[in-house]
Order: C-alpha cells, then structure tokens, then sequence
C-alpha cells in the first residue's frame, strides 16, 4: 500500500493559514514532517501553528523583503527545506488596476520571489508545488485578473521545473476547481450569491464542490517520491468541473 511518509523531510507553506494551505500543512505534519507556515494574518496563523505544531512567522506576501526574511527564518528553524509550496493569492478578480496588482503582486511575484529565496536552501530530491487554478485553463469574464496570473503561474512551473531540473529539483503544480471551506469564499456565496454559487454547484460532475483536503492530498504526491519522474505538470484537482 501507497504510504506518503515524509518523516525528516523539511516543508515551506506560503500562505498556510487557512483553507487548502492549512490542508497542507497539516498533512505534511501529520505524515512525520517539520512544518514551516507564513500568513498575513496573525491570529489565523498562530492558531493553525498550534493545531499542528508548525514553526510559523508574520510574512505579507506582497512584500519581496518580508518573504526573503521569512524564508531565511523558516530554512534556520526547519534546518533547511525540502519541500516549498506556493499557496498565497491576492484574489484580485476584477479588470481593474487593483485586481492587476493583488493578483501580481501575490499570485505571481510571491511565488517567484518564494522559490528564488528557497532553492539556496534545497538539494537532490527536493520539490516545489504551485498553487494554481483550473481559471487558468480558461477565458473568464467575472474573474480576468485572478484567470490570467492563475494561466501565468501554470506556464511558470514548467519554465521552473525545466531550469531546476539539473540540480535535482522537482516543480509541479495543482489547478484547483472550486473548493469550500469554513470561512472561505465559496461558503460565503453561498447566501451572498446563492445564484452563482449554484450555477457552479451545478456545473461540477459530482454535485458538490471540493474540499482543501482533496487538493492537499495531490500536493503531498507531488512532493513525494511517488511521484519522483513527474515535473513541469500541474494537476488539475476539480472532480470534473472543467468538464462542463
């Protein structure tokens, strides 16, 4: 039986405090590894740190400097990284100045600016996974910005993944459909925009949409060496939903 066992190994989340971050943090802990978390908000980030006994620091990811002081910190405390997962997004849906930059500054630069600080501290056999959308794989009306930096990020990962590969760096990436949560949008819509909420429901095979843990679950075999031949890829995790 498949076992995704990361004892010893050494794990970054960007943006894990909550939602498919939080997923993934904790099941890289709960599979024996030391985790390492960074969020804007430092409630929601102290409580997911306590919860799975993760090392976690402060970091606005708009902010290149807060991340390289973030990820220095994280590498002394972990000893070094194994694994870096880029989850962080500005969510800058609109076509508009502000939705530009927020999905810029966040989606796109944080995870440039994260996978530059973290490969110093990375060796044979490490990985990066991105965090990108099955928006991405489309045109979007209601969404452009958030659409476009999501279909940036997913050619990103294979430009990643060709330039690390000689030193023995895996990059892979994951395209969530929509995924619900405590606390997150789609929860949200669901009684400020019951229309949309529904038209998405409706739009996904299995009648339901995802959870974060669905997404964690592909992002630890992508980082494991179950998937050790696999790099450039992004996974899309939507239970059919770009079927429709």
């Amino acid at each position: 039986m498949m076992t995704l066992d990361f004892t010893g190994k050494r794990v970054v989340v960007a943006g894990g405090s909550r939602g498919i971050g939080r997923a993934c943090a904790a099941l890289f802990a709960e599979a024996g590894a030391s985790v390492s978390i960074c969020a804007r908000s430092e409630g929601p980030l102290r409580e997911t740190a306590n919860a799975i006994g993760a090392h976690a620091a402060v970091c606005d990811l708009a902010d290149g400097a807060a991340i390289k002081h973030y990820i220095a910190e994280a590498a002394a405390a972990l000893g070094g990284i194994d694994v870096l997962v880029n989850n962080a997004s500005g969510f800058g849906a609109a076509d508009t100045e502000e939705g530009w930059a927020a999905s810029l500054n966040v989606d796109v630069m944080a995870t440039t600016r994260a996978s530059r600080e973290a490969v110093p501290h990375m060796g044979q056999g490490a990985s990066i996974v991105n965090v990108s959308s099955i928006s991405g794989f489309r045109p979007s009306l209601r969404t452009p910005a958030y659409a476009a930096v999501k279909a940036l990020l997913i050619n990103f990962t294979q430009s990643q993944a060709a330039a690390l590969a000689k030193q023995g760096i895996r990059v892979n990436g994951v395209a969530p459909g929509s995924i619900e949560f405590p606390g997150g949008s789609w929860e949200a819509r669901r009684t400020s925009d019951p229309a949309l909420y529904n038209r998405i429901l409706g739009s996904i095979p299995f009648g339901r949409l995802g959870t974060p843990e669905e997404v964690a679950q592909v992002v630890l075999f992508l980082a494991s060496p179950f998937a050790g031949w696999v790099t450039g890829h992004t996974v899309v995790v939507d239970g059919g939903q770009l079927l429709s």
